[in-house]
């Protein structure tokens, strides 16, 4: 399986995300200027699928 953690932290940072906090267990927060919110980045991606999940939320048009 792959570890799209690496890349989904560097695209938020490249996006004007940044880090806010650490989170529960093993997640961090992340605040995006685009949407406005707050988005959970779990430590372990390994499905594309949350990947993506996490792109929407921050407001950023990538797909993996």
């Amino acid at each position: 399986m792959a570890d799209y953690t690496r890349m989904v932290k560097k695209l938020l940072s490249d996006s004007g995300c940044y880090f806010l906090r650490h989170g529960k267990g093993d997640h961090d927060i992340w605040y995006s200027p685009t949407t406005n919110r707050n988005v959970t980045v779990d430590s372990k991606i390994q499905k594309r699928h949350l990947a993506n999940a996490v792109m929407k939320q921050a407001g950023i048009n990538h797909k993996f």
